[in-house]
């Protein structure tokens, strides 16, 4: 209520009744000395506020003095360890005044939980959220003097935007979201900063921001972390925005030769960040010296997967299959995840077996479990053509109709399908008409290869004649899709067949592409497309004269399955190698193909001789028809 004067008397108050009876003079001389004392006592009053303002800075200055007693100890025996960290000593001096300025931060009572059975000065501070602005958030830590030696080494396997560059966690609290620094959290860039970050490129490319995000990083020199939601520019919350963190990185792009072609091609900033390329080969040249190093490789596998060590038929089964995976007899497949699982498997049935080593057989089986659990469609295949719902002839012989070569790739499995051509010819004018590209189920490799069979024709046998030729060629019961050119040999030679009217041996299969010379070219899977007319002649019965025309440069690359190595060595089935269409002819007929001789002409009977005989057939017919039809008009 403030302060008040009253009269006294004995010490006691006089009442307001007895006052009030006082002699008038008494009274004026009580209420003057009133006035004097209340003036008197404003003026103290007055004085009171810088009284108490001169106490709370001497008591602040004295908390000041003794806070700075204990505060620069501890602020002089960590600033000795960052002696010369300008950016350290800064933030101790900035943290020295903030402790200081704020004791009593630290002197306030809190009260220990009831029933807390531990006194109040033992109870930790440390997660009082009063006392976060005192707290140090470490971001990252490479430190050479503990478990890191050197640079560090990062490979981050889900590159997402905050993983790359960081992030700022929100707490809810209230059904609002709270931040603070305590709250930044490190990124890839962040842990690999001064050494090296390794990412898979497809990864990256998929995650949405993270690759600008890095590129951007990598041309600042600098980590600046934003989230996904700024980038999006959805919202206008208020957020922290770290201070950007200087970078200095080396980074590693892995993958496959496809991207990195693309990324040259269609980003620009991407050769001017990423300047070294390396190209590593899928593929080891198969010498004795290198033999013997993949030798060492398996051992070293099943020794890290903790496997039962091989024998050397074993070692020597595993590299034949890993140069049937990298389908070519003189090299040896560098695909060390196929190995190694192979390697897995075989130990597993080599434990059911009681061996202590793995053995060749164990090998053995483990491959042909792998082909039956991945063979359904290829049995499908086989069935069809076995029961005759899908015609493949594979004895007889028969005009203008060939059983070509063909691989179908289902997931990691694939498989060789023979399937059947035929052609059809007649006088025309010059046309060689592909099925498949009418129907719009060719693709542009095959119907390259069909147009390349006309310049043949054009260049073999119309050199001073018009090509008056109609012909059709068409994949028999062909539903899917077809590409590639590795038919256009057999094609040729149904048409040259078709043209002659000479029958071809239907116990041949044929693959390989052809050029305008006539001369047969390499091409791809033909260990699946001989085992695969393989396997629909031994489920029918090898006669010895069934077998494969393949062309001469794909010698090499023969990496066959044991039973057709037995079946050929055994003559029962056979592989034969062609450097040109005549020779095809030459094989696939049994009859002479022709040459011609010094005037230019073929040699009578011949193949050839017929073929050209034919089309000049064609042409006469032509001219006929044309001289009718201008007569007709005139």
């Amino acid at each position: 209520m403030g302060f008040g004067l009253a009269p006294t008397s004995n010490s006691e108050v006089i009442k307001p009744d007895v006052y009030n009876q006082l002699p008038k003079e008494e009274r004026v001389a009580i209420e003057e000395k009133i006035a004097v004392l209340q003036s008197e006592l404003t003026a103290v009053l007055e004085q009171l506020p810088l009284l108490q303002k001169a106490h709370r800075d001497a008591l602040r200055q004295l908390n000041a003095e003794m806070t700075a007693a204990v505060v620069d100890t501890s602020i002089q025996a960590i600033g000795k360890q960052f002696q010369g960290i300008e950016v350290i000593e800064k933030r101790l001096a900035v943290v020295r005044y903030d402790l200081i300025d704020n004791t009593e931060l630290f002197l306030s009572d809190d009260a220990p939980p009831e029933g807390d059975i531990f006194p109040k000065n033992l109870i930790t501070q440390k997660h009082n959220p009063k006392y976060n602005r005192y707290r140090v958030n470490v971001v990252v830590a490479n430190d050479s003097d503990g478990d890191t030696k050197g640079s560090p080494l990062i490979f981050e396997d889900h590159p997402t935007l905050a993983k790359l560059i960081g992030r700022v966690e929100h707490l809810s609290q209230f059904g609002a979201l709270v931040t603070d620094f305590t709250m930044i959290r490190a990124g890839a860039l962040h842990r690999a900063n001064g050494g090296y970050l390794v990412l898979d490129v497809r990864k990256i490319l998929s995650e949405p921001f993270a690759w600008e995000a890095l590129k951007r990083a990598l041309r600042a020199k600098e980590i600046k972390i934003v989230s996904a939601v700024d980038e999006m520019g959805f919202t206008s919350t208020v957020s922290l925005e770290p201070e950007p963190i200087p970078l200095d990185v080396k980074v590693i792009l892995i993958g496959e030769r496809i991207v990195y072609y693309l990324l040259c091609d269609l980003d620009p900033e991407f050769g001017d960040l990423f300047k070294i390329e390396v190209d590593f080969d899928d593929q080891l040249q198969r010498t004795d010296d290198n033999v013997e190093l993949y030798a060492r490789l398996i051992a070293t596998i099943a020794q890290a997967h903790k496997l039962r060590p091989l024998n050397a038929d074993a070692v020597a089964t595993v590299i034949e299959q890993t140069a049937r995976l990298a389908e070519d007899s003189q090299k040896l497949s560098l695909r060390v995840g196929l190995i190694t699982t192979l390697l897995q498997e075989a130990n597993h049935w080599a434990g059911i077996d009681g061996r202590q080593t793995i053995a060749a057989s164990n090998i053995q089986h483990t491959l042909d479990e792998q082909l039956r659990r991945s063979s359904r469609v290829q049995e499908l295949s086989q069935e069809a053509i076995e029961r005759g719902t899908r015609l493949i002839t594979t004895d007889g012989s028969e005009i203008g109709q060939i059983n070509a070569l063909s691989v179908l790739t289902i997931g990691k499995f694939a498989f060789g399908q023979p399937s059947r051509i035929t052609a059809r010819v007649r006088s025309g004018a010059g046309k060689v008409i592909d099925i498949e590209r009418e129907a719009k189920l060719g693709g542009p490799l095959h119907s390259k290869g069909v147009l390349i069979l006309s310049g043949y024709l054009a260049a073999q046998f119309a050199k001073d004649v018009p090509l008056s030729l109609w012909a059709s060629l068409v994949f028999e019961q062909s539903y899917g899709g077809v590409d590639g050119d590795s038919a256009s040999c057999a094609e040729l030679c149904a048409l040259l067949s078709a043209l002659s009217e000479t029958p071809i041996k239907q116990s041949f299969a044929v693959t390989g592409s052809v050029n305008q010379l006539g001369v047969v070219q390499a091409i791809g899977g033909v260990n699946e497309k001989i085992e695969g007319f393989f396997d629909i002649c031994a489920a029918r019965g090898l006669t010895g004269e069934q077998g494969v025309l393949i062309p001469a440069a794909n010698v090499k690359h023969l990496m066959l399955k044991q039973e057709v190595v037995d079946a050929a060595k055994a003559g029962s089935f056979g592989i034969y190698p062609m450097e040109s269409v005549s020779d095809a002819i030459a094989l696939l007929t049994g009859e002479d193909v022709g040459e011609r001789d010094k005037d230019g002409a073929f040699p009578t009977n011949t193949i050839n001789f017929r073929i050209e005989a034919k089309l000049r057939h064609f042409s006469d017919l032509q001219r006929k028809q044309q001289r009718g039809e201008e007569e007709q008009a005139s």
